[in-house]
């Protein structure tokens, strides 16, 4: 069964029954922009009209340059094939606001550079240009209920995603020049896997020709990207996917730690974040933090912030920075 669907959006057509042509075919464009394949059975009893109309407007749709397919037969029906041409996008109210609301959040929150004052900011305008005057006030509402708080994940250009979109694609090798966290440039080639946004960063997966090893590389340190035009026949990657990958081989290079913190669980955990480590309640009211650290730095900001005791289980090089870290704050009060 398909789900009820709500009032077009876009100001072309209303709800209730179509009275002319153009809004009857309007609603059939509609409801074949989904993308599946509809009976004529369906779209017939969806648009209140007999299935000899229904024909006559799919091939005024046809007239028009749409490429409607028909499989005739038992299982037949119509179908909206990819066309050459952008054609009106016909949204119900539930799908226009959604759209509103995430084009504002691209806006206001992308990992991607120059997107803030051009393409989700023109996209956001010409939608709300469009809008039906009884959408406004909910999109509104939602925009203006929502406080969306700065993002400070490195950001990437565009360009550079899409043009290792379409190397990722097309099995294309490319060359770019990376710049390690020291600050150091190095000429890189590589066969490209993917692109994963992780922890609000942007990562290209990829096989490193030179190194013959699989490698991730940050796209705000990518520069001089140049796509090749040599083709490669894709590697097994020995994960179930990129993210994956990337998560597991991030996890190996960090510290793990583990700390008995002297407070229930429930008392810490609002005062954690996910990625903080993982929290287990002991019986004695006390609680376990195993974490997965890059520097001791950020773990014992962590704790110390948290107000409760503890002590530290492992490992030996965290109980070494924390003594030194003492001696600092003894000299600073003394």
């Amino acid at each position: 069964m398909r789900p009820e669907r709500g009032r077009i959006s876009q100001v072309f057509g209303h709800n209730g029954r179509m009275a002319d042509a153009s809004r009857r075919m309007l609603a059939l464009l509609s409801l074949l922009q989904d993308g599946g394949g509809w009976s004529g059975e369906e779209l017939a009893e969806r648009l209140g009209v007999s299935r000899r109309t229904l024909r006559r407007d799919v091939d005024r749709l046809r007239s028009l340059g749409y490429p409607v397919h028909t499989r005739p037969g038992p299982g037949g029906h119509y179908r909206l094939a990819a066309g050459t041409a952008l054609p009106p996008l016909l949204l119900d109210d539930e799908e226009a606001i959604a759209v509103a609301v995430g084009v504002r959040l691209a806006a206001r929150t992308s990992a991607i550079a120059d997107v803030d004052d051009s393409a989700a900011t023109r996209a956001l305008r010409k939608l709300e240009q469009v809008l039906p005057a009884r959408l406004r006030p909910r999109v509104a509402a939602a925009h203006e209920g929502t406080e969306i708080a700065p993002d400070p994940g490195a950001q990437v250009p565009a360009g550079l995603l899409a043009d290792l979109g379409g190397a990722v694609r097309r099995h294309e090798r490319v060359r770019f020049t990376y710049r390690d966290r020291d600050g150091a440039d190095t000429r890189r080639r590589a066969e490209p896997y993917r692109q994963v946004l992780l922890r609000r960063r942007w990562y290209l997966l990829a096989w490193d020709t030179e190194r013959a090893d699989w490698r991730s590389f940050r796209l705000d340190r990518v520069s001089g990207l140049v796509r090749t035009g040599q083709y490669f026949t894709p590697r097994e990657l020995p994960a179930e996917s990129a993210a994956d990958y990337l998560a597991a081989a991030f996890r190996a290079r960090r510290h793990r730690a583990v700390l008995t913190l002297h407070a229930p669980a429930e008392q810490v955990a609002d005062r954690l974040r996910a990625q903080d480590g993982v929290l287990e309640p002991l019986t004695d009211g006390a609680c376990r933090l195993t974490a997965w650290v890059d520097s001791f730095e950020w773990l014992a900001t962590v704790v110390l912030t948290l107000g409760v005791d503890f002590d530290i289980t492992e490992p030996d090089a965290f109980r070494s920075y924390c003594a030194r870290l003492r001696e600092r704050l003894d000299r600073a009060v003394g």
